[in-house]
């Protein structure tokens, strides 16, 4: 006999031990909620079968528990055990895994009854076990991931269009922002270059960024920028003021940087 096997042994004597114990203290009464978990395991450990050289397998994927509980009262006692970390699933899926026994798929179900069936072996409850499909989650969804196209019409940059799907797209000057002791503070994704002209000089070092899930919008908020942001939509201008809850960016959008632009697509 192996480890495993012993110590499987060993679980199931001491939960008979616990279970003869309860069953001296209270003989005239039905067993409480935590003897009938250790029944049910015990209906459990008695299906898993040896499949040579020391393995085993459960041939079940499916079990329900039904035990006698006459009142809301008595299933909400046997609730709070059986639904208690570790529940009933946990504790069946555990034992079978020490046991070596594949679990996915394991459905546990448990169901509740004013009086046993005549056919019962037990008075408190009753195992079944049988096997069905597996059932597989169904597939997630594909996540639409939105490409934003931002195109230098104004200005001058380190490219001249960028294609991004990040969720916050910083917008300014120079690629790196960083402060007077050399630390880095801020990375421009899009990046107009330093020293490229008048129009450039009005592009704060960090001047904009762009919000957005990649799935749903995108919004454009000003970092306090020295010559404001604003988006021109339809040949009307949009203030973007610093400390707003930012303005949704639209396909076809201009956003403007200072004297830079940049137009908006998409996709």
């Amino acid at each position: 006999m192996n480890i495993l096997a012993k110590a499987r042994k060993l679980e199931s004597q001491l939960a008979r031990t616990v279970d003869r114990a309860a069953e001296q203290w209270s003989r005239s009464g039905p067993r409480g909620p935590l003897e009938v978990l250790h029944r049910i395991l015990d209906a459990v450990d008695e299906r898993i079968e040896p499949a040579g050289r020391g393995a085993h397998v459960f041939p079940f994927n499916m079990i329900e528990a039904t035990i006698v509980a006459d009142s809301p009262d008595a299933r909400a006692r046997f609730s709070g055990v059986l639904d208690r970390s570790p529940t009933l699933q946990e504790r069946i899926s555990n034992k079978l895994r020490d046991a070596g026994c594949d679990v996915h798929g394991l459905q546990v179900t448990v169901a509740y009854v004013a009086q046993a069936d005549q056919a019962w072996t037990n008075p408190e409850c009753h195992v079944d076990f049988s096997r069905g499909a597996v059932q597989e989650p169904p597939p997630a969804e594909p996540t639409i991931v939105r490409e934003i196209m931002l195109t230098v019409i104004n200005g001058s940059a380190e490219q001249p269009a960028y294609a991004l799907t990040l969720n916050r797209i910083n917008l300014g000057r120079c690629m790196e922002v960083r402060d007077s002791r050399n630390r880095l503070l801020r990375t421009n994704h899009v990046a107009f270059s330093d020293g490229a002209g008048p129009i450039n000089e009005t592009v704060s070092r960090a001047h904009a960024h762009i919000d957005g899930d990649g799935n749903r919008e995108y919004r454009l908020f000003d970092d306090r920028s020295a010559h404001g942001t604003s988006i021109v939509r339809n040949g009307r201008t949009i203030g973007v003021p610093a400390g707003a809850r930012g303005v949704r960016v639209q396909c076809s959008d201009e956003i403007v940087l200072g004297e830079a632009k940049l137009r908006v697509n998409i996709t």
